[in-house]
């Protein structure tokens, strides 16, 4: 079959102008590698779409050929659902267009783009949005699962900030996807992880934004649990303005040095910030404190040397309504246990604007002060596989009496097979009832299920 569509493919008048890409060929053990080096499928024909047509035909050929499809954005999926075995991967990685209109404060871009890249683009013109927190991270795929970022204190998730996307649908048709054409498809679309088709490009409200001060502070290990007790009172009177992320980690020396971390955003004005984190900045000995002001591109690349394309991961995440005596012990005993030295515990501050929208206003439910902590594997070797994987479970197992029942879609593990129920609380039937209705054959199944719901 996969023969046969490659001759299609390869005739003058083809619809497909992209690049073809199968085993054997050159640069296919390059191209088809996605940033988690664990994740080692082989498609059976890689479709490096340059437009919408594109896209448009190589669903064609993936639904004409019988074969599972998978869409590639930025390629970061941690689970590894941005690929297929034996598959057609229909790659968005070569769309990178982004226009910004400085007048109208939006920005339209292609799916297969960074945050870097659109921040870049933005930053010229002294705007922004929420985005990831590393710059490497596709804008579609974190979109379309929710967008947690830096700025999300300020102006919500991305999904908050979104106003049309440009949707090839299982049938091939491309809708141009807002509140007034189809109010609930864009409901779904806001939140449910790529389950109804294929996002060609997205549009965003940009909001004014130029310099910030941000940066990090690092403290010996030995005071994390301190640490972490102070940023729990902290955080509870931070104004939207400011983003507070605690961190478990290793120097990036390569010593293997436990530290516990804070990294912090604020977006307001530079007296505001030199007042707010005048306190955090006065706590304890810290080993290391360069926080100070920085174009807000700068900040998406600060935690970037953290999660570098090609190594090894494996999650775990939840939620947590506080920082409690018991959450601090589960995180920092389970961090000193940790077998590699690349490994790092993440604490995402829910607060200001992105709990003000109401729970079922997008697909995505998590709009109460809480916190979320991402328990990220990360190694290098093969053989530290087991090992790797079995501590982030172990750790979020111990953590598991303190959670509150919530998931971020984007944070789910290949093995968290049943967890939509946690990633989508009281919105999944109105998931599943939207999924039925515009992708009824499952088209687009290399996701949290939602159809089996």
């Amino acid at each position: 079959m996969t023969d046969k569509v490659m001759d299609q493919l390869r005739v003058p008048d083809a619809s497909f102008t992209g690049e073809v890409v199968r085993p054997g060929d050159p640069g296919y053990e390059d191209v088809r590698r996605v940033h988690n080096a664990s994740i080692d499928k082989r498609p059976a024909l890689i479709l490096r779409c340059r437009s919408t047509a594109d896209v448009v035909a190589a669903l064609a050929v993936g639904r004409e050929s019988g074969l599972e499809v998978a869409v590639r954005g930025g390629g970061h999926s941690i689970a590894g659902r941005s690929t297929t075995d034996g598959g057609i991967l229909i790659d968005l990685s070569p769309m990178k267009g982004i226009v910004v209109n400085p007048t109208t404060r939006t920005v339209r871009v292609q799916g297969g783009a960074t945050w870097r890249e659109l921040n870049r683009e933005a930053a010229i013109h002294e705007l922004a949005t929420t985005g990831g927190v590393i710059s490497s991270t596709g804008v579609a795929g974190l979109t379309l699962g929710g967008g947690l970022g830096w700025l999300m204190g300020t102006h919500g998730l991305s999904v908050d900030n979104l106003m049309a996307v440009e949707l090839v649908t299982a049938e091939g048709e491309v809708l141009d996807v807002t509140e007034a054409t189809q109010p609930d498809l864009f409901w779904g679309l806001r939140g449910g992880g790529g389950i109804f088709g294929i996002a060609a490009s997205l549009e965003f409200r940009l909001h004014p934004l130029g310099m910030v001060t941000a940066g990090l502070i690092a403290h010996p290990f030995e005071a994390a649990r301190d640490l972490l007790a102070y940023v729990r009172e902290y955080t509870a009177g931070a104004p939207d303005e400011l983003a507070v992320m605690p961190l478990l980690v290793h120097a990036p020396d390569g010593s293997g040095t436990r530290l516990a971390a804070v990294a912090v955003c604020h977006a307001g004005s530079p007296e505001q910030a030199e007042t707010d984190l005048a306190p955090l900045r006065g706590f304890g000995s810290p080993v290391l404190a360069q926080v100070g002001p920085m174009p807000y591109p700068a900040v998406n690349t600060m935690l970037d040397d953290g999660f570098p394309r090609g190594a090894r991961y494996y999650w775990k995440s939840g939620f947590v309504a506080a920082l409690g005596d018991g959450v601090i012990d589960a995180l920092v005993e389970g961090f000193a246990a940790c077998p590699s030295a690349m490994t790092g515990i993440a604490i995402e501050h829910f607060h200001g604007a992105v709990t003000r929208v109401p729970v079922d206003a997008t697909a995505v439910p998590h709009r109460e002060a809480s916190f979320n902590v991402l328990i990220a594997g990360v190694w290098n070797d093969p053989a530290g596989d087991e090992a790797n994987a079995a501590w982030a479970r172990a750790t979020y197992e111990a953590l598991a009496p303190f959670l509150v029942g919530r998931r971020y879609v984007n944070y789910l593990s290949a093995d968290d097979t049943a967890a939509a129920p946690d990633a989508y609380g009281g919105n999944l039937t109105r998931l599943a009832e939207l999924k039925r209705r515009y992708d009824p054959d499952n088209v687009f199944r290399l996701n949290q299920n939602i159809s089996r719901a």
